[in-house]
């Protein structure tokens, strides 16, 4: 069962919302100084976007009690579109060089962490590949009239946005596929101690959205929080806004979208977003494709998960279209699109050109459709019902996933069963490394750790081990050898020490062979075993409702209570 089923007829006895916080939720008709049921009101004309905000802030800030998380995954759309666009379209808009710096001039930059170090990179593979990892955000911010337009709240004009969607896509060493999981906006999470790249201002470390991240300096913060909750290293972040949506929307020319009823998303208490749009599969652009996205009354039980599934929806077909290649034959359509793309999007200095994205763009043109997968954060309320919190089990299980570049559709070739290969150096005589890869931003390093594995590797007969005093940032403790001949050595440590298998890894990189304990193992010298839940899955679980790119019969299910 899904969990946006769960609670369904709890959440409709909840108390509406008596204020309006405005983001990427549909909102009431504002402009007009109406409500909808008003006399002179009208309904927006040609699916006109409405303005404001649905969801209610609880307690004043990005949380809502008695409501469901006010998740997102059109920025997803956005981002991925923004970035192959960019991409492609520079490759085929064959504009010249002073239209290749325009383009550049166009991209806004922000650094890409603004809390530390952070994680390490992992290794490359044994053929020198990596996976990569790339965080998509929505933010809401009124900082154009467009924006204010299509978002409404003027009052908020001033307020420093929010990253109301947010979403991570990862693509594997391989480039064979990729997974976007995506997580609810409401989900309390420890924020790490930013410092604001422009004021220097440091915000201290704090518990709360994860929507606000965004406040405490920009992206870099946002990027930051997640490395913490989910230990993925995050390569690059991409932001757009309201009008970003509209113009790439515009720019692309459509997308199509399935409704197994008519719908209009717009209720006498001004709930809605005012789309419009009666049953069976329609083209979406423009301010009509941000109302898709938008949309949280009118679709299944009136929550942000079916929105997330309506947002998921429009990927996939705007992913589709791409591969297919159907918006991208006419030069002055790309020129179009590289022109919204490029405007749309604030990058890391990582991604600071056309030519890096262009270079991206290429990566993610490799994956097929059939392999991409999109998820939520498995998630549960907190007791109060005031915020969502990761669900214990599937959230890491999910995250765990990702780390160790396992896809989450549950495709990846299967390995034939080999035996496993037996040490052949003397324990005494195997040099390992070990080092402490506890350091994290959140909790803080827990000092001499490698001091005690190395002592229990000693106390195992592997005498000839040494400790490496740097510290680094690690999620799950690791063995890394460098080739093949080194196998059966590594998998002989890895059972002394009642590692998993999958802790054993080949890299290119390595110089020799390192054990890294990370913060799976923050105490004692034996390695915590880990309950059934906990242990390595092959694919999301169900909490996660995956989506796979390829489905193209898809269609969202109308809210009896706002069909016409």
């Amino acid at each position: 069962m899904r969990q946006s089923s769960v609670r369904g007829d709890r959440s409709r006895r909840r108390r509406e919302p008596d204020a309006q916080e405005p983001g990427w939720d549909d909102g009431p008709y504002q402009d007009q100084g109406l409500p909808p049921d008003a006399p002179g009101w009208t309904p927006p004309a040609g699916g006109a976007v409405s303005s404001g905000d649905e969801d209610a802030p609880a307690d004043g800030g990005g949380h809502r009690k008695g409501g469901r998380p006010r998740g997102g995954k059109g920025r997803k759309v956005l981002r991925w579109t923004a970035l192959t666009v960019a991409v492609l379209i520079v490759g085929g808009a064959g504009a010249g060089y002073w239209y290749y710096e325009h383009l550049n001039a166009n991209l806004r930059k922000a650094p890409r962490s603004l809390s530390g170090d952070g994680l390490k990179k992992p290794d490359p593979n044994a053929f020198g590949q990596s996976p990569l990892n790339i965080l998509l955000l929505g933010s809401d911010g009124r900082n154009s009239k467009k924006n204010i337009e299509l978002g409404g709240a003027r009052q908020d004009a001033d307020r420093k946005p929010l990253a109301d969607v947010q979403m991570l896509l990862h693509v594997s060493a391989d480039r064979s596929n990729m997974s976007v999981i995506s997580i609810p906006r409401d989900t309390r999470v420890t924020i790490p101690e930013c410092t604001d790249p422009k004021t220097h201002k440091v915000y201290p470390q704090t518990s709360a959205a994860i929507n606000e991240s965004l406040q405490h300096g920009g992206p870099g913060c946002t990027l930051a929080t997640w490395q913490e909750l989910t230990g993925i290293y995050v390569d690059h972040f991409m932001m757009v806004d309201f009008a970003g949506v509209v113009d790439m929307a515009d720019a692309i020319g459509g997308v199509p979208v399935c409704v197994d009823k008519n719908v209009y998303s717009h209720d006498s208490k001004g709930h809605g977003s005012g789309l419009r749009m009666e049953k069976g599969t329609h083209p979406v652009k423009g301010v009509q494709a941000l109302q898709w996205l938008r949309t949280r009354y009118g679709f299944e039980d009136n929550t942000d998960i079916g929105r997330a599934k309506a947002q998921h929806m429009y990927m996939n077909s705007m992913v589709r279209q791409l591969k297919a290649g159907t918006k991208l034959s006419n030069p002055g359509q790309l020129r179009d699109l590289a022109e919204a793309a490029t405007k749309a999007l604030t990058v890391d200095d990582g991604l600071d050109t056309v030519k890096k994205l262009y270079d991206l763009g290429g990566d993610l043109s490799r994956v097929p459709t059939k392999r991409i997968t999109m998820v939520t954060m498995p998630w549960q309320y907190s007791p109060d019902e005031s915020y969502v919190m990761p669900k214990p089990g599937d959230a890491e299980a999910t995250f765990g996933l990702l780390r160790n570049d396992t896809a989450l559709d549950g495709k990846d070739k299967k390995k034939k069963a080999t035996p496993a290969p037996e040490p052949s150096t003397p324990k005494a005589r195997l040099k390992v490394v070990v080092q402490n890869g506890t350091n994290s931003t959140v909790n803080g390093p827990v000092s001499g750790r490698a001091s005690v594995v190395q002592q229990r590797l000693s106390g195992l007969g592997y005498s000839a081990a040494g400790t490496d005093t740097a510290l680094t940032t690690q999620a799950d403790t690791t063995i890394t050898y460098r080739d093949k001949g080194q196998r059966g050595d590594a998998l002989g440590l890895a059972k002394a020490l009642g590692l998993p298998k999958s802790a054993v890894r080949e890299s290119s990189s390595a110089t020799g062979m390192r054990l890294v304990v990370g913060n799976d193992w923050r105490n004692g010298s034996a390695y915590p075993k880990k309950s059934g839940e906990e242990k390595a899955a092959d694919k999301a679980p169900d909490s996660a409702d995956a989506l796979n790119g390829e489905d193209s019969k898809a269609c969202m299910k109308v809210n009896p209570q706002y069909t016409f």
